[in-house]
């Protein structure tokens, strides 16, 4: 099962179309083109081509596989840390905020931090003024949670 945010559900279904109807007829455009040039053998375009065919095909079927497993998570407040939290984190000086979301959501440019990852995990299902403890490779890092939206 993907727990998925509705905003994360829909940039997915989005990336989606975008792959299956745009990206693969370039792809084909693409393809016919390195065959125009003939021999296939040595034909560096045409293996270039086939590749990225391979990864695009790979990432649609990543893609629906991730949309029909996805569990839609609704955003409750009722103060406890939960998947689709937006979560504001202390530690000594510094103040961070993060949205709690599933791993295939997570994206650490986005502060969208996956409740499997060592500080997620450590902060689901704590409450405001709560606190935890994560170890990395620098020490053990304290945080305080200061707010749950």
């Amino acid at each position: 099962m993907a727990y998925l945010t509705p905003e994360g559900l829909e940039k997915f279904k989005k990336e989606l179309d975008y792959l299956e109807n745009v990206k693969r007829k370039e792809l084909a455009e693409r393809l016919n083109y390195a065959i125009s040039f003939g021999d296939l053998r040595e034909n560096a375009a045409y293996h270039e081509a086939k590749e990225a065919q391979g990864f695009l095909e790979g990432r649609i079927q990543e893609l629906k596989t991730i949309i029909s497993r996805a569990k839609v998570v609704e955003t409750k407040n009722d103060g406890t840390v939960r998947v689709g939290s937006v979560v504001t984190l202390k530690t000594g000086n510094e103040v961070d905020k993060y949205t709690l979301v599933g791993p295939e959501e997570a994206d650490v440019f986005s502060n969208k931090l996956s409740f499997k990852s060592p500080l997620g995990s450590a902060i689901l299902g704590k409450k405001k003024g709560g606190r935890a403890s994560v170890d990395t490779p620098r020490g053990t890092v304290d945080y305080e949670i200061v707010s749950i939206e």
